[in-house]
């Protein structure tokens, strides 16, 4: 870890000088950013009126108050989200995960619960209880019931009605809808992947043709777009680039021009990313766009680039947790957007998950953090593949079960591989015919083959 004190970049008083000039040329898109950065500026010259020695701090107790409680109370400002349940239960899941707070028993057991419900009998969940299934709160629900990880939140599953559902929304031209009769976009294509990939059910026929359609969404800029043909867009992008990266066809998109379009969105003053040529700043492509980079740098290791650093991202690390840390918390709890913005669960997820991807690099064999602030302020490193999580009952078997973490917004986890019940292990899964395949023994399994030393995945 580099421990030191920095000195924060609003704290430089050539800092000023990264603000927009117009050129004189004054537009709706310059007014709108000359806004937000007056906003911030105000932020950081508040912050150094206060403080002589810097040392940002991330409201911890604040945030899991605010996290605790929406679990079980949500205000009736919240009605808009009805059909977004199951992604309200992985946002607060994931962020406590992050901040490494507990999550009790009881509560785990009733999420595990209240998502049953909105499992459809076709397959697949939905926003609600009594909704149509739809891959976004699928894959919401997945994720959530893989970061409580218990043999309760596993036996929510039918991965045979999931895979049923998941051909039900396949294209012929190998894209996803993400309801029967819904929309196309790559979100479907990597939601699909994602779940998966999570519940072992991934096949090389499902997703036939879904790479060449996913390929066809780079454009010129470098970036994804929802659709072929669109522009680029972070949110897109990553999806579209972490689901080539399940499938394993990563090295086949213009990984150089991508490069270029997601490093260029990081923002010169504010320190935090925007989603799209021209638009402003927003929390949320902290997750969106700094957490392609580690995906980028793990596909051009692979593809041999021998420059790559082996300490840090191809982003400016510091200057996202500053922005994060002094622009988007709440003082009473939750993280927003940008100043001025109200919090909500959703940006509360994801600045921290992108709080997370800038202070560590590599993986637990080749591990590098850039913590700004306290000691207080890390995260919990997530973006790598680890083996954790619950040991097998019998008292001869030392198997652990293997959960891979993978490129994904969220806690991947692969449906594990358990030794044969005749040792004592627990079955991962019971229903629908598709267990997965014992194990030859009791050994720890080792991680995939291409698991390299400086891989985020």
């Amino acid at each position: 870890m580099d421990g030191a004190p920095r000195t924060l970049r609003c704290f430089n008083e050539r800092h000023a000088a990264e603000m927009l000039s117009d050129d004189g040329v004054e537009t709706v898109t310059s007014v709108e950013q000359n806004k937000v950065e007056r906003s911030i500026e105000e932020v950081f010259t508040a912050y150094k009126q206060i403080h002589s020695l810097p040392q940002p701090t991330l409201l911890r107790e604040q945030h899991y108050l605010y996290l605790k409680k929406g679990l079980r109370h949500l205000s009736d400002a919240y009605e808009c989200l009805d059909a977004s349940r199951p992604w309200l239960c992985f946002w607060i899941l994931h962020s406590l995960e992050l901040l490494e707070e507990p999550i009790p028993t009881a509560v785990a057991s009733d999420v595990c619960q209240f998502l049953s419900r909105c499992q459809s009998p076709t397959g697949g969940f939905a926003g609600g209880p009594g909704q149509h299934a739809h891959l976004a709160p699928t894959y919401a629900a997945v994720n959530a019931l893989c970061i409580i990880g218990t043999e309760e939140a596993y036996n929510v599953i039918h991965r045979e009605k999931l895979l049923d559902f998941l051909w039900s929304v396949k294209q012929p031209d190998g894209s996803f809808v993400m309801h029967v009769g819904g929309e196309v976009d790559v979100r479907s294509a990597y939601c699909a992947a994602s779940v998966a990939s999570l519940t072992n059910i991934l096949t090389p026929k499902l997703f036939e043709d879904t790479t060449s359609w996913i390929l066809r969404c780079q454009n010129w800029e470098g970036g994804l777009s929802g659709v072929p043909g669109l522009e680029a867009h972070g949110g897109y992008t990553f999806c579209g680039t972490a689901a080539l990266v399940i499938l394993g066809k990563e090295h086949m998109l213009d990984l150089k021009a991508l490069l270029r379009w997601v490093v260029s969105r990081q923002m010169r003053f504010e320190g935090g990313f925007q989603g799209r040529c021209n638009k402003l700043v927003d929390g949320c492509y902290s997750f969106w766009q700094a957490g392609l980079l580690p995906l980028l740098h793990r596909a051009l290791f692979k593809e041999g680039e021998s420059e790559l650093s082996r300490q840090r991202w191809m982003f400016e690390q510091q200057a996202l947790q500053e922005y994060i840390l002094l622009c988007c918390q709440n003082p009473t709890g939750g993280l927003v957007d940008k100043p001025g913005k109200s919090r909500d669960f959703y940006h509360t997820c994801y600045c921290l998950s992108g709080l997370s991807v800038a202070q560590h690099f590599g993986n637990q064999e080749l591990h590098h953090e850039m913590i700004l602030g306290r000691e207080e302020n890390r995260l919990k490193l997530w973006l790598v593949a680890v083996a954790v999580g619950v040991e097998c009952r019998s008292e001869t078997c030392k198997l652990r079960w293997l959960q891979l973490i993978l490129c994904t917004i969220f806690v991947q986890r692969r449906w594990l591989r358990p030794c044969s019940t005749s040792s004592g292990c627990l079955p991962l899964k019971t229903t629908g015919g598709l267990e997965p395949p014992l194990a030859t023994d009791c050994q720890t399994p080792p991680l995939p083959p291409d698991q390299s030393t400086i891989s985020p995945s």
